[in-house]
């Protein structure tokens, strides 16, 4: 089974004389640093960081100091390479490793490469003036990344700390809360953490009337619903009235057994084939923040319909691919998992999906046609897994009584691609 894969480093990366120093700086500047990280800025000959973690630094630091350009990721290599021959000092806000630019350092250079010397995070500083345990304190962040993955982590009572953007982050926060049924919740805007100029605000998100600050901020959540917020569970199987759908919609419980059968995984990706309503794929990459998925959809209206979908629920990374398979699935990465909700019975469907699929990964395909059903029925035969049957009744009223209505029964094919080489890949070998 595949599991989440890193960004693996750049292709044998030249090796440095001098390993590079990652030295975490706070709001409170060269006199918050301790005697080690002085001394490596000191002996820099190139110093490199954002213009405002630069001017925090004394001249007695006498380096050539280097201000990142943006985008930032694209020019790592380039200033590695240019200054590589000299002692290099990078500058991060607080603990580089912690959603900050250590991360894509490693990706370059490896970790041998590197001297990290951490100051405390934004969130630790946060935890200690809220009183928070960190264990237990969710973390979201919305530097370069859409608001609406908020959404994902709203729950009554939980505790959650947003890493702002810039000073406009806690307003749009509060929109987004009061959007989604967390208007009640509390919001404390902690500025300029272990600064001179630290400050806190605070207030109700659907009443949130603050002026924006200073862009440096952290934002404290209490998650409070109100009573009209719908509640939304952790595990497969949201409500069906979660979705905005035109009747293509994989149904609650069949969803929920669906997706129990997939199986995500931390860091797998799934295609979602025919994605009517995007169900799948979306409770897919809620089941764990580094799971991926694309929805392939052919018609255009159900494709905007997805992404709406997936933006309201807090899943915004989906990816969707409009037009029909199997035309639409070349060029995509290889997946873990597939689900083939529409379109089975279209040529080369079932064939361009198990050959795309990684080894050892799972194919699972629903249908409520015989047609559809005579053709799992013969992969089924051919290619071994698991053919079921579900099937879900509703009570309702009949007359002054109450009665069983049955949807109609679905049936699913699932099943594993073998691993060993010696196994043909493509499913047409054997027909």
């Amino acid at each position: 089974m595949t599991r989440s894969r890193p960004v693996p480093p750049s292709p044998s990366p030249a090796p440095l004389p001098y390993p590079v120093a990652v030295v975490g700086i706070g709001a409170d500047g060269w006199a918050g640093l301790s005697g080690t990280a002085r001394e490596a800025l000191g002996g820099a000959e190139v110093l490199i960081g954002g213009a405002r973690q630069l001017d925090l630094l004394p001249p007695e630091c006498a380096g050539a100091r280097v201000a990142w350009p943006s985008p930032l990721r694209p020019a790592v290599p380039r200033l590695l390479a240019e200054h590589g021959e000299r002692r290099i000092a990078v500058l991060a806000s607080g603990d580089p490793m912690f959603y900050g630019i250590g991360r894509a350092l490693a990706e370059e250079r490896g970790p041998e490469g590197l001297r990290v010397l951490p100051h405390p995070s934004s969130v630790s500083y946060a935890c200690a003036r809220l009183g928070w345990p960190l264990e237990d304190t969710e973390v979201v962040t919305l530097v370069g990344r859409p608001a609406a993955r908020l959404a994902a982590s709203l729950y009554e009572g939980r505790r959650l700390l947003v890493l702002s953007a810039d000073a406009s982050t806690p307003a749009t926060v509060a929109a987004l809360l009061t959007d989604r049924g967390f208007g009640p919740s509390r919001l404390r805007v902690l500025e300029q953490l272990g600064g001179e100029d630290e400050e806190h605000v605070e207030g109700v998100a659907e009443a949130w009337a603050h002026e924006p600050g200073d862009r440096l901020n952290v934002i404290a959540v209490e998650c409070r619903a109100s009573a009209e917020a719908p509640r939304l569970g952790t595990v497969p199987g949201l409500p069906d009235e979660a979705y905005e759908h035109d009747g293509q919609l994989t149904k609650r419980h069949i969803r929920a057994a669906t997706l129990g059968t997939l199986a995500p995984a931390p860091g797998e990706s799934l295609w979602d084939v025919g994605g009517g309503s995007g169900s799948i794929a979306i409770e897919w990459l809620r089941a764990h923040r580094t799971c991926r998925a694309v929805s392939v959809e052919r018609d255009p209206v159900r494709a905007e319909r997805i992404t709406r979908n997936a933006e309201r629920l807090g899943v915004p990374g989906l990816r969707v691919v409009t037009g029909p398979a199997p035309a639409a699935l070349a060029g995509l990465d290889a997946p873990d998992a597939v689900f083939i909700g529409g379109g089975l019975t279209a040529p080369g469907v079932l064939d361009a999906c198990w050959e795309a699929l990684r080894p050892g990964g799972r194919l699972v395909a629903n249908t409520v046609t015989l047609e559809s059903e005579a053709l799992l029925a013969e992969r089924h035969k051919a290619y071994g897994g698991e053919l079921v049957r579900l099937s879900v009744a509703h009570a309702v009223p009949v007359g002054g009584f109450t009665g069983w209505r049955q949807a109609m029964p679905v049936t699913q094919w699932s099943v594993t691609k073998p691993s060993s080489s010696d196994v043909s890949s493509h499913m047409g070998d054997r027909r």
